[in-house]
């Protein structure tokens, strides 16, 4: 590498390192704490007795899952404005990670809440506790355990998925990336560089998710 490329390296770290603290991770942890508040909701409406909600729910995830989060994010950015809906980029991409994110992570919820043995409703319902009263102090506390390694996983495929907000403009930590490049011609030094951010964050989460992990396993033992 030439004292150039040195320098180019050198000069992108700061930038590269803001917009991942300042934009990147912020839209992370904000997309993802509204999808998982939309994930129990749909969840528990996939788990309804009552048959509207289970519909609706259902054809949320559906339609979620079955298409690309590009093509929401293109949508939500730039079909809205056709029927007089404009957003600006880091409300459409919070929308948009968030309806992904409150999909995929349904399922995730669903499933955890289903493993807990049946034992566990009859135990409550014993003790006079109503449904709500036992999901809420019962279930809900044990398949929290149980989601905790999924979802985090979830978290951390999200602060990766988040470079997708740069094709909305969003100058989150890929898009600034682009910028750099398209002024040094180094696109090949800039984006390894990027890469090597979403790398180390990405790490660092893995590492504070063994940890929680860990913990929880204690917790459950004894």
């Amino acid at each position: 590498m030439d004292d150039r490329k040195i320098q180019i390296f050198l000069d992108t770290l700061l930038p590269l390192l803001k917009a991942g603290v300042a934009f990147t991770i912020p839209l992370a942890l904000l997309s993802f704490v509204l999808g998982l508040i939309l994930a129990i909701l749909t969840a528990l409406a996939r788990l309804s007795p009552w048959v509207i909600p289970k519909l609706i729910a259902r054809f949320y995830v559906w339609v979620i899952r079955g298409t690309p989060l590009l093509v929401q994010l293109f949508i939500i950015f730039y079909g809205l404005p056709a029927v007089g809906i404009v957003l600006d980029p880091f409300i459409a991409a919070t929308i948009g990670f968030t309806l992904s994110v409150g999909a995929y992570s349904s399922e995730i919820v669903r499933a955890a809440i289903l493993s807990i043995h049946k034992g566990q409703w009859e135990a409550a319902f014993s003790v006079g506790m109503t449904r709500g009263q036992a999901l809420r102090r019962v279930i809900l506390p044990q398949a929290a355990r149980v989601s905790v390694p999924p979802l985090s996983n979830s978290f951390i495929s999200l602060v990766k998925d988040t470079s997708l907000a740069a094709i909305i403009t969003y100058t989150e930590m890929f898009r600034t990336a682009q910028q750099v490049a398209s002024t040094t011609y180094e696109p090949l030094l800039v984006y390894s560089e990027a890469g090597l951010f979403y790398l180390v964050f990405c790490s660092v989460l893995s590492a504070l998710q063994n940890y929680l992990e860990k913990r929880l396993d204690r917790y459950s033992a004894t």
